[in-house]
């Protein structure tokens, strides 16, 4: 049956050809697509508002803390009081999140593949629901931790789920866009636990923590409900040889009946060479990591490379530890007004969110190499020149303003090119360049990696920048950055206006790229 669905599927697409492509595409934003991308999406704002941001912590009080963003950040305060527990404790409590969504990523993958994209957000969703309870009502310590870890495993769901689902429903022209959404919604879930810290600080201390933390609860439910008028992705139905709910979908996310079934055509081709025939309906993504891992071949290998990479340095590039750990920089240059701090982090966190929704706008226009690129380049300089301000300031008995605002601007210019580049399009590269059979699993391997340095980079940037100071750890992670520019231009080609089907070409040839356009203009 599935044979003979696929024959209609090619032959629905057979008069149009590829030559056709161009007028195919289409000119403007599909309003279904971009209302499931936003909706898949708003499980990030939970990655954002659920994480703790000991920046804030740390204009309250004179002691470094370790990883993490978000409403956590002043309700640690509270529980430590409330709860009566120890700062060993509060560190293992904040720390939990990264080792747990490290489980919920590498998780993501197999499970999407196995139960689908749609239900995978629905599960994403329903385990952070069940974390955010626990949490909001947690008469102990213990169960505190076990909702966080609850909380944690949907998280590293969400991070691999929201951007691979926004990439299959996307058209070409709009995926950029789409697919860099998750990290929009993560930077206004920051936004968002500051201003629930905020408003509920002055509620009594048994109460206050526990709305802050049980309020995440709120998102979740609002996609539970949501996922009733969300469609499957069409590249997973077809991957499962149900081409009529498939094409159903494509008409739906798309312009005309004449665009979706070209799509539909495009991607039952995709799949036949992914060797996904008759039987596909009883695939349930078992072999993919040993193709993976094991037995890659060189396009595969390529796109591992790729993606491992950009998720490597995401982390690797120091930009969530500076963050981290900004006033105890700022407090080593000679800024301790507290007001002072508040206000660095106020302009911070305005350029993080001016520049992430830039970077979202102008993806698909510029594409991703070039912004990717400037990111990189961006950070190794800005780093670099924080590293020479810190380090003058190590050095001097004065701590004149010239070079404490050479550091601010610094910090301020490293937060800016992360979310022009690296920021977003670690998500929506990670989710775009494997092919159909592989692409939940290969995303959620690379997400697992993102996770890993997230967790390395926090413990170990304070203890060694005691070793080789502040000034010192910048000037590596500089030089980090100058690697990873290296490497994104050697092993990332530009993927912009390329459907997911064509991509794969990218990583076959050096000519795989000009060969396609040649086909389009050969019409």
């Amino acid at each position: 049956m599935a044979d003979t669905e696929r024959a209609k599927a090619q032959e629905a697409i057979s008069p149009v050809g590829v030559h056709s492509h161009t007028n195919i595409k289409p000119h403007r934003l599909n309003n279904h697509a971009l209302a499931c991308a936003l909706l898949a999406s708003t499980n990030s704002i939970l990655l954002g508002y659920g994480k703790p941001d000991f920046t804030f912590l740390s204009f309250l009080v004179d002691v470094p803390f370790p990883n993490d963003i978000g409403v956590m950040s002043g309700a640690v305060l509270f529980i430590k009081e409330n709860l009566d527990i120890s700062s060993t404790q509060v560190e293992i409590l904040v720390g939990v999140l990264n080792v747990s969504s490290l489980i919920g990523s590498l998780a993501s993958g197999k499970t999407s593949d196995y139960i689908g994209r749609r239900y995978t957000i629905v599960l994403a969703a329903t385990t952070f629901l069940i974390g955010a309870l626990l949490m909001g009502l947690a008469p102990s310590f213990p169960f505190l931790m076990a909702g966080h870890v609850i909380a944690g495993i949907g998280v590293g769901y969400s991070l691999m789920i929201a951007p691979v689902y926004s990439a299959e429903i996307s058209p070409a022209m709009a995926r950029g866009f789409l697919t860099s959404l998750p990290e929009v919604f993560i930077v206004f879930g920051t936004l968002l636990g500051y201003i629930v810290n905020y408003a509920l600080s002055g509620l009594p201390q048994h109460i206050n923590w526990r709305l802050m933390l049980g309020l995440a609860a709120i998102p979740s439910l609002l996609i539970g409900c949501g996922v009733i008028a969300m469609p499957e992705s069409p590249r997973w139905l077809v991957m499962r040889g149900r081409l009529d709910d498939a094409r159903q979908v494509l008409i739906k996310i798309s312009d005309t009946i004449q665009e979706a079934d070209f799509r539909l055509g495009e991607i039952t081709r995709a799949a036949s060479s992914d060797h996904l025939d008759s039987s596909s309906a009883k695939w349930q993504g078992q072999g993919v990591y040993k193709e993976l891992l094991l037995r890659p071949s060189r396009p595969v290998r390529r796109m591992l490379i790729a993606a491992l990479g950009i998720n490597f340095f995401m982390q690797a590039s120091g930009n969530d530890a500076v963050i981290y750990y900004c006033p105890e920089v700022f407090k080593d240059a000679g800024i301790h007004s507290k007001k002072m701090l508040f206000g660095i982090n106020v302009i911070m966190g305005s350029a993080k969110t001016s520049f992430v929704l830039f970077s979202a706008l102008f993806l698909d226009r510029f594409g991703r190499r070039p912004l990717l690129l400037l990111g990189s380049a961006g950070m190794a300089l800005s780093l670099a020149v924080l590293g020479m301000g810190s380090k003058f300031l190590e050095h001097s008995d004065r701590k004149p303003m010239w070079a404490i605002l050479l550091c601010v601007v610094s910090v301020c210019g490293i937060v800016s090119f992360f979310s022009i580049g690296l920021g977003p399009i670690t998500w929506v590269y990670s989710s775009e360049i494997f092919p159909l059979r592989l692409r939940a699993q290969g995303s959620g391997l690379a997400i697992s990696v993102n996770r890993l340095l997230s967790g390395v980079m926090s413990m170990t940037f304070l203890t060694i920048s005691k070793k080789i100071t502040f000034g010192g750890m910048f000037f590596v992670l500089s030089g980090i950055m100058v690697v990873a520019t290296v490497f994104f231009y050697v092993f990332m080609p530009e993927t912009k206006g390329k459907t997911l089907e064509e991509i794969g070409a990218l990583f076959e040839d050096k000519n795989a790229e000009a060969s396609i356009d040649d086909g389009r203009e050969m019409g």
